[in-house]
């Protein structure tokens, strides 16, 4: 069985929607966030702590398993899911995003890509067929086309050359798929140009695919742009079909990217800011390294039920950061996930209910986003500092 999805309820007066992705691996409820596990592991945690948290379905990526330990290694231990030890449902990015972010690495025809590896700088050829060919070894329940993603300020001439090669090669991409029991998914791009985006919408849903992800996005534009790109694409996109915001995954981004009609997120956000002592409540991130909390007996956020919150106070938490111990990362990532889990949850709930536009309305009006300009401006030094590769 293949992923089928189908839509349960949608809130009227709104695009928000709760549905039913099926699985080989289980159903996963939607809306639905993707703890992302590029590695085939989600940094510091077990597969028992994600279900624990209620996790239901991860992403891994094709890429970085490709280079490290290789697609055969996996294949030959019995697939993804055995290798990680994971039951629940996986999607598997084609790799796309990080191939296209070695700009000078990297050299792109119709044929495909040539890049050199970030590890070793050894030489590499990907074409449509073969990220395909690789999912399908892999085994992820939900797999991605390979697509070319342009830079979010690269000019209109070089994002439509990009989105019309991103067509042929989703074309290529389905006559290649043979596994009737994984789902693929096309991409979406064009830009932060409308007229593109809803070409390139209308040609990949006139192609049948299983499901779509909406890409190019997060990379550095300002939100409003980002959500107005959403709004075009989402507008063209089959109504029975998931829809996959990729890269998204700050709480604020999560609950307007329902708004919007979107099904599925990923992003490494909440688990790489936890490693940095950023923890998330209902009002807004917390730094759990100031020096406040160093003299706390109660939990790092009043009223969280997650096992950090249950169990630790946040001086303890403070002083673990402040040590640099390791359980202090596992803690924090704990806490995040459980904090995106049950956001979540609630979401859908709200959405069954009929009660999405209140709960919209409170929690933006509560929630105290990160500035707009340190949040770029953070986005762009940690895309540095990992030299381009996106986790």
């Amino acid at each position: 069985m293949s992923a089928d999805f189908q839509v349960v309820h949608t809130c009227r007066g709104s695009k928000a929607r709760a549905g039913e992705l099926h699985t080989p691996h289980g159903m996963v409820p939607t809306p639905v966030f993707l703890p992302v596990g590029s590695q085939a592991t989600v940094k510091t945690l077990t597969p028992d702590e994600l279900k624990g948290i209620g996790v239901t379905m991860v992403l891994a990526n094709t890429y970085h398993l490709y280079l490290r330990p290789g697609v055969q290694v996996i294949e030959r231990m019995g697939g993804l899911h055995r290798f990680m030890g994971w039951d629940g449902a996986i999607l598997t990015d084609s790799g796309g995003y990080q191939v296209f972010s070695l700009a000078p690495l990297r050299q792109v025809t119709d044929e495909g890509v040539v890049f050199r590896s970030h590890i070793d700088g050894s030489q590499h050829f990907i074409t449509p067929e073969l990220a395909v060919q690789f999912q399908e070894a892999l085994g992820a329940d939900v797999i991605m086309v390979l697509d070319e993603c342009p830079a979010h300020d690269d000019s209109f001439d070089r994002v439509q050359e990009a989105t019309r090669r991103t067509h042929r090669w989703a074309e290529r991409c389905k006559q290649a798929h043979r596994r009737p029991d994984q789902a693929l998914y096309a991409i979406v791009q064009g830009g932060m140009f409308p007229r593109l985006r809803q070409e390139s919408a209308r040609y990949l849903a006139s192609l049948g695919f299983s499901g779509y992800a909406v890409g190019g996005l997060s990379l550095g534009e300002p939100k409003q742009v980002t959500l107005a790109m959403v709004e075009e694409t989402v507008a063209l996109l089959p109504e029975d079909k998931p829809r996959y915001l990729m890269g998204v995954g700050s709480p604020e981004d999560l609950v307007e990217g329902v708004a919007r009609g979107i099904d599925i997120f990923d992003c490494a956000l909440p688990t790489r800011v936890a490693r940095n002592g950023a923890l998330f409540t209902w009002q807004g991130r917390v730094n759990i390294r100031n020096a406040a909390y160093s003299q706390v007996d109660g939990p790092a956020v009043p009223g969280c039920d997650c096992y950090t919150c249950r169990t630790f106070s946040a001086a303890y938490v403070n002083h673990l950061f402040n040590c640099q111990e390791l359980l202090a990362y596992r803690l924090a990532t704990i806490h995040n996930l459980s904090f995106i889990s049950g956001l979540m949850r609630k979401i859908r709930s709200v959405i069954l209910d009929g009660a999405f536009k209140s709960f919209r309305e409170d929690f933006m009006a509560a929630y105290r986003p990160t500035d707009e300009q340190v949040r770029l401006s953070q986005k762009q030094k940690w895309l540095r500092s990992r030299g381009g590769i996106v986790q």
